[in-house]
C-alpha cells in the first residue's frame, strides 16, 4: 500500500491563527501560523547557503529537509488511520519542488496506517535506529511546533538543529511587529541612551527575525555577553516575546470559548449518562482553562521580573542570567500554550458562529469536551491540586 497522499494546487490546509478554514499550498509560506507550521522548504529557499544550515540539518535526508510539517486537525475519515484516538496529528509534505509549492507534493501522517513501511521503504530498514524517524516521532509529541518548544523538546533527546530552522513565521512577524516595539522600546533606551525615533520598530523586527547585525551591539555591550551569549540570549528573548505575546492573544480566544461552554446548544436525543457528564464538565472545564492560562502568566512574570530589574534598576545581571537560563521554561510554556491554541482554534472551527448550523449531538460535543479536559489535565493538575 502507498500511505503517501498526493497534494497538488488545490490541496488546503488548515490555518489557525488567521481565522481562516484553510489556506492553499502555494500560500502556506506567507499565511502560515508558527504554532502550526514548520516550513522546512522556505528554510531551505532561504539560507541554503549558511554554514548552520549545513552542518546542523534538522534532517539528515536532503529531501525531508525540504519538507513542510504541519500540525493537522482531522478530520472524520482521517481518524481511522490510526490505533487510537486523536484529533490531531502531524502531517508531512514533501513538495515536488522546494521553489515553487504550486506545482504540490505528497503527503503523509506521522505514525498513520502505513507509516512505519513508508520509513522502511523510504529511511531503509533499521528505522527505529534512524534519527530522521526519531524526530518525526518526537515532533509528534508535541502539541505545537512553534520553534521555541522543538527547540528545547529535541535538545532534550539530543538533536541541536541549526538556528536557521527555528524562527518565528514572517506572517506572525508582521503580527507581533507592534507588540514587540512596545516591549523593547524601554530596554532599547536604556541600551542605546538619548532619541531613539523609529529604532524600536527597526530593532524589534531585527530581533524577531534573528539579523543580529552591528545595530544591535549597543544592546550586546550592555548585557555583558560574549558573541554565543549574545545568539543565545536573543533566541530567548524572541521565545519569551512570542510567549507573551501568545498569552495576550489567547486571554481573548479562551475568553470566547469560556462563554460558549455555557451558552453552546448540541441538538438531539441525550441519554441520563451523556446529560449529567454535560452538566458536570463544563464548569470543570472552564475553571482548568483558567488555571491553564493563569499558569502560563505567572511562568511569563519570571521574564517580567528580570525585564524590570535592567530597565527600571538600570541592573544588567538579573535579566542577562534569565536570557541565559530562561530556555528551560520553553517546554512548560510551549506545551501550554500549544494545547491552549488548539481549543482555541478547535472550538472556533466546529463549534464557532459560522458552525452553528450544524451544531454537534450531546455525545459528538461530550466526546470534544472530553478530549479537551484530557489535553488540558497536564497543564492544569498542579494548580488544581495546590488550590484544594
Amino acid at each position: 500500500m502507498n500511505a503517501f497522499t498526493t497534494l497538488d494546487s488545490r490541496t488546503t490546509l488548515n490555518n489557525t491563527l488567521s481565522n481562516r478554514d484553510v489556506r492553499s499550498l502555494a500560500n502556506l509560506g506567507e499565511t502560515a501560523s508558527t504554532s502550526r507550521v514548520l516550513n522546512l522548504s522556505a528554510v531551505h529557499v532561504n539560507s541554503a547557503h549558511e554554514k548552520d544550515y549545513q552542518l546542523r540539518p534538522f534532517f539528515r535526508d536532503s529531501q525531508m529537509n525540504k519538507a513542510i510539517l504541519v500540525k493537522h486537525t482531522l478530520r472524520a475519515n482521517e481518524r481511522e488511520l490510526f490505533g487510537r484516538y486523536r484529533r490531531t496529528a502531524t502531517k508531512i509534505i514533501l513538495p515536488f519542488d522546494a521553489t515553487d509549492l504550486k506545482l504540490g507534493g505528497r503527503s503523509i501522517l506521522v505514525n498513520q496506517v502505513g507509516f512505519d513501511a513508508f520509513c522502511r521503504g523510504y529511511f531503509g530498514d533499521d528505522i527505529n535506529a534512524n534519527t530522521d524517524v526519531q524526530t518525526l516521532r518526537l515532533l509528534d509529541q508535541l502539541p505545537s511546533v512553534d520553534p521555541f518548544l522543538v527547540r528545547e523538546h529535541l535538545s532534550r533527546h539530543g538533536h541541536k538543529p541549526g538556528a536557521c530552522y527555528l524562527k518565528i513565521s514572517p506572517y506572525d512577524i508582521q503580527r507581533m511587529i507592534g507588540f514587540a516595539n512596545e516591549e523593547i522600546e524601554r530596554l532599547v533606551r536604556t541600551a542605546f541612551s538619548g532619541s531613539i525615533g523609529g529604532s524600536a520598530i527597526k530593532l524589534a523586527g531585527k530581533i524577531l527575525a534573528n539579523e543580529l547585525d552591528s545595530e544591535l551591539w549597543p544592546l550586546k555591550a550592555t548585557l555583558r555577553m560574549a558573541d554565543d551569549e549574545f545568539s543565545d540570549g536573543i533566541f530567548s528573548w524572541r521565545g519569551f516575546l512570542y510567549f507573551k505575546w501568545r498569552h495576550i492573544e489567547l486571554q481573548d480566544e479562551m475568553r470566547k470559548v469560556l462563554e460558549g461552554l455555557s451558552t453552546y446548544q448540541p441538538i438531539g436525543a441525550c441519554d441520563d449518562g451523556t446529560r449529567d457528564y454535560l452538566k458536570e464538565v463544563r464548569p470543570r472545564l472552564a475553571s482548568r482553562i483558567v488555571n491553564a492560562v493563569a499558569s502560563v502568566g505567572r511562568t511569563l512574570n519570571v521574564y517580567d521580573r528580570a525585564y524590570h530589574a535592567l530597565v527600571h534598576g538600570e541592573n544588567p545581571g538579573p535579566f542577562r542570567r534569565f536570557l541565559l537560563d530562561g530556555p528551560s521554561l520553553f517546554f512548560e510554556l510551549g506545551e501550554s500554550i500549544g494545547i491552549l491554541s488548539h481549543i482555541a482554534s478547535f472550538w472556533s472551527y466546529r463549534m464557532g458562529q459560522s458552525m452553528m448550523t450544524q451544531r454537534l449531538t450531546p455525545f459528538e460535543y461530550g466526546d470534544i469536551l472530553m478530549d479537551f479536559e484530557e489535553s488540558l489535565s497536564v497543564v492544569s493538575l498542579d494548580d488544581e491540586e495546590g488550590a484544594g
